[in-house]
């Protein structure tokens, strides 16, 4: 009931506006003295852990640099010969791509194609492997790319701004495939194709992508796609973007890309954990990537 309330009230709110405010509010300049009371009080009340942040507390100076910090060096090291995990997360779902679908909840499935704003590109995922990872305010804000590859192509959708908790989650049909989101495909070096879908969410101020300048809550609210020739070479582990504040991560991995092991829904995951088996080896040859890639929006 409480869920359902909330999602009433925050359907009668200009909840892109008031994430823009948070944004805002975000990257004003806290005053040196107050910056470690400031920032402690916020990990006491949330459970964040600035013990692991790169820098002292004093030298953030917003919020917003707060929330997106870096960490200290060794603190996620990358499985070997692994798909790893893009963020550190709460697992929300898990399962295999069967007839354009996923599951968002109990009781509520939605559509890949929705989800990627592309029918050709979800039917290059049928059978393969999915899983849903929801970041919350406690969370490292940073996201990594899960294999080493190459970037073809990210398309920023528009769309509404729900939060991604459990009670939306449970509560908002097509959550993932209705929300502000940006999609990055990756051919990974063994070959086999990923998307990486970044959901925006009510609150968070942006969410940014760190190989191009592809944001969320745009004031231009239409979709942009951009294609890269050449692909953006990537590593594991290597920086994707970050979420202003937290949000949710979907993992899609083709048949023929890996496979994602099976994960419990409510599982906790840390950036760079195992979260499943990349191709077995390189294939031999040309990639034969899909498409034209151009470094300009289509």
């Amino acid at each position: 009931m409480r869920g359902r309330m909330l999602i009433l009230v925050l359907s009668m709110l200009p909840k892109h506006a008031l994430s823009r405010a948070a944004g805002w509010l975000a990257t004003r300049t806290v005053p040196g003295r107050w910056r470690g009371p400031v920032y402690r009080t916020y990990s006491r009340v949330f459970g964040a852990r600035p013990e692991e942040a790169a820098l002292p507390l004093e030298q953030y100076p917003t919020v917003n640099a707060f929330f997106t910090r870096t960490l200290r060096p060794g603190l996620r090291p990358l499985a070997a010969d692994a798909i790893v995990s893009p963020v550190d997360a709460t697992v929300g779902a898990y399962g295999i791509v069967k007839d354009d679908t996923l599951v968002q909840a109990k009781g509520r499935n939605y559509s890949l194609a929705a989800l990627l704003g592309d029918r050709e590109l979800a039917d290059c995922f049928e059978g393969g492997t999915y899983t849903t990872l929801y970041l919350s305010p406690k969370d490292y804000h940073r996201i990594h790319f899960p294999v080493s590859g190459n970037v073809t192509a990210a398309t920023y959708i528009p769309g509404e701004l729900w939060p991604v908790n459990v009670a939306a989650v449970a509560n908002v049909a097509n959550l993932f495939a209705v929300n502000e989101r940006i999609v990055v495909e990756v051919e990974g070096e063994r070959g086999g194709r990923m998307a990486i879908i970044a959901v925006g969410a009510t609150m968070v101020g942006m969410t940014r992508l760190a190989f191009d300048d592809l944001h969320t809550n745009a004031r231009r609210r239409e979709v942009q796609h951009r294609r890269y020739d050449p692909p953006i070479a990537v590593e594991t582990g290597g920086a994707l973007g970050h979420f202003e504040f937290g949000s949710t991560v979907v993992l899609v991995c083709a048949p023929d890309a890996g496979t994602i092991e099976p994960l419990a829904d409510g599982a906790t995951v840390r950036m760079g954990e195992r979260l499943g088996s990349p191709p077995a080896a390189a294939p031999t040859g040309d990639l034969n990537m899909p498409d034209v890639r151009v470094p300009t929006e289509d």
